[in-house]
C-alpha cells in the first residue's frame, strides 16, 4: 500500500466526524471490538507510558504542552491528536515530527490484516475510521518504541477508541462545555459523565476549571474509582507576568515548585491549559519519572498548537481561532477585547452545521463586527443562508462569498493597518485560512 491507499482504505470506513449530529453511541455500542483488535494485534496500546485527556475545550493545546515537555525532558513521545489541519499525518507525530508517507503506508499494511479478520468475525461490529486510524497510532508509537503516547480523545471519553489504556499515568480532564449535545448528552452533567469515562481505577487525574455542573460529576467519579486528584486553580495555580503579541509569561505555582514560563501561545486560556501540563508533568515527576523545572519551562517555550488564537499578519492584524462552541466563542470576544481595544473589527465567519449558531452569533454580535459570511469545504459546514438568517435578526447585515478564500480576500481589501480581520466558527474554516496564509 502507498500513502494515497492507505486514505482511500480508510476512508472506506464510517467516518463520524463527516457526519453531523448523528450519535455513535447507540444501544449495545462498546469499545470490546476494540480492544480485541488491539488484543490480536498484541495490544501495543500498552507498550508505552500514557497521557490521556479529555475535555471539550484545551485539551489539544494541552496535549501539545505536554508532548513538548516530555520531549524536552530527553522521552521519546510519541502525540495522537484530532482533527488536522492540512494533512491526516499531522494527528500522529513523535517528538514533533509527523509521522512519514511511507510510515502510515508501511504500519497500515501491518495493521489491515487485523482489521480484516475483524470485518469478518459476526460477533463485532464494524470499525469505524477514527478507530482504525487509533490502531495505527498505537502500532506506529509501538514499532518505534516511543516512552510516551500523550493521548487526545477524539469524542466524549468513556466510549472513545483512546480509551483502551487500562492505567495510565495521569488522566486529565480540561474544561467542559456544551458540544456535540445530539452525541454527548443536552447538559452538562450528562457530558461530563461521558468524559469523565477515561478516569481508571486508582489513577491520578488533573481536572482544570469546570463549571460546578460538571465538577460535581467528575469529583464523584474520582471518589467511586478512588483516583487521585489535583485541581488546577486550586492546588496548582497560575497569574500571568506579562507577555505581547508574539508570548505570554506567567508564574505558575504547583504543588511542589514554582515555575516561570512563556508560552508562543496568545490568550487567557493558554494560561490555564499550560497551568494543567504543569500540574501533569508533576504527577509525573512524583512517579518517578525526570523533568527537571528547566524541562518544563523550554518544553513551554517551544510549544506549536496553531489555529487557536493566532495571529497570521499585521497591519492588518489577521487572527485566526478555531473557536466552534459558544463558551470557546465567548472567550475569543473577551481576548479580542483585551489584546485590540476599540479596534474596527472585520469578522469572516463560518461555522458546523451541529452547532449552536445562534449561541455562537450571539457571543460575536457583541464586536459589533463587519461579518463577511461563508463556508468551509467540510460536508458539516452550515449553509450560509442560516447564517444570513441569524445576523440579520440581530441587525448585521453581512456579506457574502461562496467560499474561505473570497472571504478572506474581500476582508482584507476592506480593512486598513490598523483594523483586524478575524477568522473564525470553526477548526475547517481556521484551516483553510492557514492554507491561505501558506501557514503549516
Amino acid at each position: 500500500m502507498n500513502y494515497r491507499q492507505v486514505e482511500e482504505y480508510l476512508n472506506s470506513f464510517t467516518n463520524y466526524e463527516q457526519i453531523p449530529g448523528i450519535s455513535y453511541a447507540q444501544p449495545g455500542y462498546s469499545l470490546r471490538h476494540v480492544e480485541e483488535l488491539l488484543n490480536r494485534m498484541g495490544n501495543p496500546q500498552l507498550a508505552a507510558s500514557t497521557v490521556h485527556i479529555a475535555g471539550t475545550k484545551g485539551k489539544g493545546s494541552v496535549a501539545a504542552m505536554i508532548a513538548q515537555v516530555l520531549s524536552s525532558s530527553g522521552y521519546k513521545t510519541g502525540l495522537y491528536t484530532s482533527p488536522h489541519f492540512h494533512t491526516l499525518r499531522e494527528r500522529i507525530t513523535i517528538d514533533g515530527n509527523l509521522i512519514s508517507e511511507d510510515e502510515f503506508a508501511a504500519t497500515m499494511a501491518e495493521v489491515k490484516p487485523f482489521i480484516e479478520s475483524m470485518k469478518q468475525d459476526v460477533t463485532f461490529r464494524q470499525l469505524t475510521y477514527f478507530e482504525a486510524l487509533t490502531a495505527l497510532a498505537f502500532a506506529y508509537f509501538h514499532k518505534k518504541q516511543v516512552d510516551f503516547q500523550v493521548l487526545e480523545v477524539g469524542l466524549g471519553g468513556r466510549l472513545d477508541a483512546t480509551n483502551v489504556v487500562a492505567r495510565p499515568a495521569v488522566c486529565i480532564i480540561t474544561s467542559i462545555s456544551l458540544d456535540h449535545t445530539q452525541i454527548l448528552g443536552k447538559t452538562l452533567e450528562e457530558i461530563a459523565r461521558e468524559k469523565a469515562g477515561i478516569i481508571k481505577s486508582g489513577c491520578w487525574v488533573v481536572i482544570s476549571p469546570q463549571p460546578e455542573e460538571a465538577a460535581s460529576v467528575i469529583t464523584a467519579a474520582c471518589r467511586e474509582k478512588e483516583a487521585k486528584v489535583v485541581q488546577v486553580g486550586k492546588d496548582v495555580t497560575w497569574h500571568r507576568t506579562g507577555g505581547d503579541l508574539h508570548r505570554q509569561s506567567l508564574l505558575i505555582s504547583g504543588r511542589t515548585n514554582k515555575y516561570q514560563v512563556d508560552i508562543p501561545l496568545l490568550g487567557d486560556f493558554q494560561l490555564e491549559n499550560a497551568t494543567t501540563a504543569v500540574a501533569a508533568a508533576e504527577i509525573l515527576t512524583s512517579e518517578g519519572f525526570t523533568i527537571s523545572p528547566a524541562d518544563i519551562a523550554r518544553g513551554l517555550a517551544q510549544v506549536k498548537w496553531p489555529g487557536r488564537f493566532q495571529i497570521l499578519q499585521q497591519q492588518p492584524t489577521v487572527l485566526v481561532d478555531g473557536a466552534h462552541n459558544v463558551a470557546s466563542m465567548r472567550r475569543l470576544v473577551s481576548n479580542i477585547r483585551a489584546y485590540f481595544p476599540q479596534k474596527r473589527i472585520f469578522l469572516v465567519f463560518g461555522t458546523s452545521c451541529d452547532k449552536d449558531i445562534s449561541g455562537i452569533i450571539d457571543e460575536l454580535v457583541a464586536l459589533s463586527p463587519q461579518v463577511i459570511l461563508t463556508q468551509s469545504s467540510h460536508s458539516r459546514a452550515a449553509p450560509v443562508p442560516t447564517l444570513v438568517a441569524e445576523f440579520t435578526k440581530r441587525g448585521i447585515n453581512p456579506e457574502i462569498r461562496n467560499n474561505v478564500t473570497e472571504a478572506i480576500s474581500r476582508a482584507l481589501s476592506l480593512a486598513d493597518g490598523t483594523d483586524i480581520v478575524c477568522i473564525a466558527g470553526s477548526l475547517f474554516i481556521a484551516a483553510e485560512a492557514l492554507d491561505y496564509f501558506s501557514v503549516g
